[in-house]
């Protein structure tokens, strides 16, 4: 399909496909089948309700290809000597540890707008990964296009992808025995809203062979050169935790078994720090520094698609204040949309708070939006679309719908939704 005919397919199926296309009997069925709990997806669905949308998503498939050039730029970017050592000078000094590791399930979160995509952010293990294809799988294609794209899917290796990528970042710290035993580790992992994609994880890492347990940073210990669960040594984290310099007093066994090179972590401080810190995006947003810096002219030009960033300070205060509405105000070590405002809705009072905190300030790229039907009336609900990756290459691609400033799963109809390209 030309490019123009499929960007026309894709904006009107948005606007005016209200198919239900979630069969929520196969996704139960999927999900008690692969943890063998009956109630799971009852219990999901009663303490999430608005973790799965109902509608999928549909691009292009030329905004497919955009968002990869722009991950291809980004990841070119992270690799030239001079933007590390720019960007680890505002990294934590354990940042400058590296074991080669290229950090899993990278998140690439992006905006479409009728310029193209724009990438919003960059995230550190991004979740949702696992939900996201156990959604995809329980797609019912309801009409020729819907059926072209499942058609097209790559879900199919998406459970031996990620064994894989795994099994890479241990060979990557120099391990060449196999892989025996996983943590995954985060606080409080019990009251984690995504806990259950943990469980998911580990049933598919122990159908692998590979041992897993779910544990709080605190239940480690770091013993006779050995980072340890319960007397047992662990091989390698999945790190969920936010703590991306591992700075917690109850981080310090994983610290202490990192910095000795014990334990291999994924993704580690270091691909935070190169990939994700939002101060990078600074430069990210400044392709003539990066063509400068070595990186090839036409990568540059793809970082176009990368909203224009600035530091936010005290001496640019008044004329940021002023031009305030073009602006989303992020933290630069936040996460998960915390303390991030658009500048509209800002208040001096948060202003100050923003002036005395360490934030950016990107120009706004607005959302792509799909309508949706909710208690028979079409409503609008915006869209991120999020690219799952690994050293570049793109795992899966999944949307989130939701209303307000940033994505969250509190909005009727919202939650993740699959993506469509068409």
């Amino acid at each position: 399909m030309p490019a123009q005919q499929a960007r026309a397919a894709a904006d009107q199926l948005n606007r005016d496909c209200f198919c239900v296309t979630l069969d929520q009997d196969a996704l139960a069925r999927a999900l008690q089948n692969e943890l063998g709990d009956a109630d799971f997806f009852a219990t999901l669905t009663q303490t999430r309700p608005h973790l799965f949308s109902h509608a999928p998503v549909f691009l292009p498939k030329a905004d497919r290809d955009a968002m990869q050039a722009i991950v291809n730029a980004v990841e070119a970017a992270a690799r030239l000597p001079a933007y590390q050592e720019a960007v680890l000078a505002w990294a934590p000094p354990i940042a400058r540890v590296n074991y080669g590791a290229a950090g899993v399930f990278m998140g690439y979160d992006f905006h479409l707008t009728p310029e193209g995509p724009r990438l919003i952010e960059v995230n550190t293990n991004a979740g949702g990964a696992f939900f996201n294809t156990f959604l995809a799988r329980a797609q019912i294609a309801c009409c020729a296009q819907v059926e072209r794209a499942l058609a097209l899917s790559s879900l199919a290796t998406f459970d031996d992808d990620v064994i894989a990528m795994f099994n890479e970042e241990w060979r990557r710290q120099g391990r060449t025995d196999p892989l025996r035993r996983i943590a995954i580790v985060d606080e409080r992992p019990q009251e984690q809203y995504l806990y259950p994609e943990f469980l998911l994880a580990k049933r598919l890492f122990e159908r692998n062979g590979i041992e897993t347990v779910i544990v709080d940073p605190s239940e480690l210990r770091f013993k006779c050169d050995l980072l340890q669960h319960d007397g047992r040594p662990i091989d390698l984290i999945y790190n969920r935790l936010v703590d991306f310099a591992l700075g917690g007093r109850e981080q310090t066994a994983i610290r202490a078994a990192y910095e000795g090179g014990a334990v291999v972590i994924t993704p580690n401080p270091r691909n935070h720090a190169l990939l994700a810190d939002k101060r990078n995006l600074l430069l990210l947003s400044n392709p003539q520094q990066l063509t400068n810096w070595g990186l090839d002219a036409e990568q540059a030009a793809t970082l176009n698609g990368v909203p224009k960033t600035l530091r936010v300070n005290k001496a640019d205060a008044d004329q940021l204040w002023a031009e305030r509405k073009n602006y989303f105000f992020k933290p630069a070590a936040g996460h998960g949309g915390k303390a991030v405002y658009r500048g509209d809705k800002l208040t001096k009072g948060v202003w100050t708070e923003i002036l005395a905190g360490d934030y950016i300030a990107q120009a706004i790229a607005p959302p792509s939006e799909r309508t949706i039907k909710l208690d028979g009336e079409r409503v609008q609900r915006k869209v991120d679309v999020r690219l799952y990756a690994y050293d570049g290459a793109i795992l899966i691609a999944a949307a989130r719908l939701y209303q307000g400033q940033t994505t969250n799963f509190r909005t009727p109809g919202g939650g993740f939704a699959p993506v469509f390209f068409v």
